[in-house]
């Protein structure tokens, strides 16, 4: 198939970067356009990209030229894919113009998130929202489609098949990686040998987010499910990797058999597809009783191009009808560039992107 050209919106920061490792060699998306704030516009990427351990980009990547981050640069250069890495504050206006100009956005910014028409999106848990996809395309030329906050993407995967044994509430606190705070993250000063038991307006997104990603399609609206949701969310000195303590309360009394056996043998769409960035296995438990860790466990996932899309589980426990358990997920991966990407993915197979 004829590759789709891409780009990046806010390629310099740690989410940008990690669209363009994902995207360099793209099966089905050539990167043609990367755009970051006017001190970036002009330099190569290759000179912006440090590659942290990764394999170095391909020559025509790394020799692509940075725009300036407006609609018309992203308009004139062909791009018919956008992947946006931007902040939430000017994200959304400039995504909105780019689909009145018929461009396809796969975001990482909250900006649209509750949006009505906009589906938010874990390919795995809720691809049936695709459906608003569609209407957007009966109302505008192109479309939005977001993914999840970062520790969304980790805990609603790991629900999504508990959801089978009638989930009533759940209690669930983070440990969450200062790379989830940017590419400036959080002063050093502030965060070594600490533990800051806030972050703004986290909570609140956990809980509003899961209850839509986990939510039932009633025509051109989804029905958030009902499940209460109890979050503490807190910024810990590592580098990478969101490490979550959940508590599930289910309506009848559970095993841990049971359960283990619904998380691990857990797989759906990306995987029937074989889609490129889909993990065999969305969804490891571990017997060992000190796992998962970041430092261990964050980059779970195959093939070599799903590397930190796979969501890690351990320390499971229950008791009557309540269940616990840690889970891991790569916060820039999974939470954010690699859940875009596949968002992506899964749209070209559905047929949402024009003539493709």
């Amino acid at each position: 198939m004829k590759k789709i050209n891409a780009a990046v919106l806010g390629c310099t920061g740690l989410v940008g970067q990690q669209f363009i490792r994902l995207l360099d060699d793209h099966p089905y998306f050539e990167l043609s356009c990367l755009t970051a704030s006017p001190r970036s516009r002009g330099k190569r990427c290759g000179e912006t990209t440090a590659n942290g351990g990764q394999p170095a980009l391909g020559e025509k990547t790394a020799s692509l030229v940075i725009r300036e981050t407006t609609a018309a640069a992203v308009i004139q250069s062909g791009a018919r894919v956008v992947f946006s890495a931007l902040p939430a504050a000017i994200s959304g206006e400039l995504e909105m113009e780019l689909r009145k100009n018929g461009l396809f956005i796969f975001s990482n910014a909250s900006s649209h998130r509750m949006d009505a028409l906009v589906p938010l999106l874990i390919p795995e848990v809720n691809s049936a929202h695709l459906e608003l996809a569609r209407a957007q395309l009966r109302e505008f030329p192109g479309l939005i489609i977001t993914n999840s906050n970062c520790s969304v993407a980790g805990l609603a995967m790991a629900l999504k098949p508990l959801t089978a044994f009638d989930v009533q509430a759940l209690t669930v606190t983070t440990f969450q990686a200062v790379s989830g705070a940017g590419q400036r993250g959080v002063a050093a000063w502030d965060i070594m040998g600490n533990v800051i038991p806030h972050i703004a307006n986290e909570e609140e997104k956990v809980a509003s987010e899961t209850k839509k990603i986990l939510g039932t399609l009633a025509g051109k609206q989804i029905k958030d499910h009902g499940l209460e949701i109890y979050p503490s969310c807190s910024r810990v000195p590592v580098r990478e990797g969101h490490l979550q303590s959940v508590s599930v309360e289910f309506a009848a009394p559970v095993s841990a058999s049971e359960i283990a056996a619904a998380l691990s043998g857990f797989s759906a769409e990306p995987q029937q597809m074989a889609l490129p960035t889909a993990p065999r296995r969305p969804i490891i438990v571990l017997d060992a009783p000190d796992r998962p860790q970041p430092a261990l466990d964050a980059w779970a996932g195959e093939p070599e191009r799903a590397r930190g899309m796979a969501v890690t589980l351990g320390r499971l426990r229950c008791r009557g009808k309540r269940c616990s358990f840690f889970l891991l997920v790569h916060n820039t991966v999974r939470g954010a560039a690699g859940g875009c990407l596949l968002n992506a993915e899964l749209a070209l197979k559905k047929r949402l992107l024009g003539g493709n």
